[in-house]
């Protein structure tokens, strides 16, 4: 099987609305330690870590803040599950309308300032960052203006 046809499946399971199971868990992407691993966090609070499987290398990429859903690693004692699924906005809004959504995530949302239907923060201009490196619009146009009246003379 192609790269190309092994891409296609994993993203095809993306759109997989299936229920976790009653041995599933969704928790939330505290970290990422290298080497496919992530610390996790569990809606009681509990962190671990957990191994991204093969078929979801360089297909799919996780950052701090996502939810997924996880299978316990009964032999692990350091890594302690694997992901099954990573959740999307549909996946999120249809777990809370069946319920299997943790209400904790949802307190964790409210509190840290960001919108519980897309997970990002919302901010001011004043928050953005400025590049200092490079020079703005107003001050190229003076010193183009100074150089063409030296030039002239």
């Amino acid at each position: 099987m192609s790269i190309a046809t092994k891409r296609k499946h994993v993203f095809q399971e993306l759109d997989d609305m299936s229920l976790p199971t009653d041995s599933q868990t969704i928790v939330r992407i505290v970290a990422a330690r290298g080497h496919n691993l992530h610390e996790v966090v569990t809606a009681d609070g509990e962190q671990y870590l957990v191994s991204m499987p093969t078929k979801f290398r360089q297909n799919i990429f996780v950052k701090r803040g996502d939810y997924i859903v996880i299978e316990p690693i009964k032999e692990g004692k350091k890594v302690k599950g694997e992901i099954v699924k990573i959740l999307t906005k549909d996946h999120i809004t249809l777990y809370r309308a069946q319920n299997c959504w943790p209400s904790k995530f949802d307190d964790d949302l409210k509190r840290n300032g960001h919108s519980i239907e897309t997970n990002y923060t919302t901010c001011d201009d004043e928050e953005l960052f400025v590049n200092t490196n490079r020079c703005h619009n107003s001050q190229l146009d003076d010193s183009e203006s100074d150089s063409d009246s030296s030039d002239s003379n």
